[in-house]
């Protein structure tokens, strides 16, 4: 029996389609799902391409072609129609992202062209939790609040320096910050990153709402200044950064953490969240 299969660029008009995809895995699509509640399949909206690929007329996979490269809810045969494309196109996106599996076998197959990466991040367990901690066991930290619209100057250098420090890059190369300011102030407006400041005003933690939608988010940006760490800041701090996620954002708050980081995978145990599968990340 033949099987009739195409992949293309996806449309406005295609949007309930591949949201009807994207709710297949609410918790790991929480980033793409995001995007595209707000801004559509339009590319320029969404910054970037959303291609599809068909089996039978029906849309089964997605991934996302803009700053990463996104494969979601990807079979095997969609994973090589997806490389196909990528290695026309030639790489634009600065990582390769998502489910551990398919995003192993994208980039086994977009290697030889695009290699070598800068690094390879091939299992980031992905956590979720829909529950608060114990109190006795963890107390959320009643100094970490939401960052105020005026507070930008304040903000900013504790990202760029989370950022550098979990990437390896500055997000300043390049177009000096320009993007960066943007989506971090973007954070801010929405109400979605939140800190701790000591007495001169500085951030000793902070972390992000870095996607939200009505099923699940997903924390970013987890970071404690270097002088204040060994003091027992992270769990409190996650704990009061969930306790508004659950109240105000979604039921469900996922993130996912290096393998390797096991300070924070403890920390996030500790705080309640649970494994349920994992990411992989190709860096550029």
């Amino acid at each position: 029996m033949l099987t009739q299969t195409t992949t293309r660029v996806l449309e406005p008009s295609d949007l309930d389609a591949a949201l009807a995809v994207l709710d297949r895995d609410p918790v790991a699509n929480a980033f793409v799902t995001s995007r595209v509640q707000v801004a559509g399949l339009d590319p320029w909206r969404l910054g970037g391409e959303m291609w599809g690929w068909y089996e039978d007329g029906a849309l089964t996979s997605l991934c996302y072609a803009g700053a990463n490269l996104v494969p979601i809810c990807a079979t095997p045969r969609a994973v090589r129609a997806f490389a196909d494309r990528a290695r026309r196109a030639g790489r634009r996106c600065s990582s390769v992202v998502g489910p551990a599996e398919p995003t192993a076998q994208l980039w086994r197959l977009l290697e030889p062209s695009w290699g070598p990466a800068r690094e390879v991040r091939s299992r980031q367990p992905l956590m979720v939790t829909d529950r608060l901690p114990d109190p006795a066991e963890v107390t959320p930290d009643p100094y970490v609040r939401r960052i105020r619209k005026d507070e930008m100057e304040t903000i900013m250098p504790a990202c760029v320096a989370m950022f550098t420090e979990e990437v390896g890059v500055s997000p300043l190369a390049g177009d000096g910050g320009l993007l960066y300011q943007a989506r971090v102030a973007e954070l801010v407006g929405s109400g979605r990153s939140f800190a701790r400041l000591d007495a001169d005003g500085r951030v000793v933690f902070k972390a992000e709402i870095g996607a939200a939608t009505p099923q699940a988010c997903q924390i970013q940006g987890v970071w404690v200044a270097p002088e204040y760490r060994g003091q027992g800041l992270a769990a409190p701090g996650m704990a009061a950064v969930l306790r508004y996620a659950l109240a105000d954002v979604a039921p469900l708050v996922s993130l996912y953490v290096n393998d390797f980081n096991t300070a924070a995978r403890r920390t996030y145990h500790r705080v309640g969240f649970q494994e349920v599968g994992a990411f992989m990340s190709v860096l550029f």
